[in-house]
């Protein structure tokens, strides 16, 4: 699988990063598994035009020491759908963009 890693969270960084993900983020059927929605402006035009699959979504995985951001663009309404695949670079560029932004945010390390 493709991710975005930032690895060596330090155990204060990995708390506040939590407690952010929880209050802000839906939490999928797995611990420590976020649902992150893709902004509708980088969806591909096929994204675009598949209505019934929105809002389309990045997986977000918190472990201890690292977060683990999945490169897959998932709909929560189908478990297969052509809209559904690898990011672009203009949503892989959103995600590392939206990511440092959040750990600019809470004042973490990266």
């Amino acid at each position: 699988m493709k991710q975005y890693v930032i690895d060596e969270l330090r155990p204060h960084d990995h708390q506040r990063l939590k407690a952010f993900l929880d209050q802000n983020f839906e939490a999928a059927n797995l611990p420590g598994v976020y649902w992150l929605p893709l902004d509708e402006r980088v969806c591909t035009d096929l994204q675009a035009r598949h209505t019934a699959c929105r809002p389309h979504f990045l997986t977000l995985t918190l472990e201890p020491d690292h977060l683990a951001c999945e490169l897959l663009v998932r709909t929560r309404s189908k478990l297969r759908c052509e809209c559904m695949g690898f990011v672009t670079e203009a949503q892989r560029n959103w995600l590392i963009r939206y990511i440092d932004a959040l750990f600019d945010h809470l004042g973490l390390v990266t």
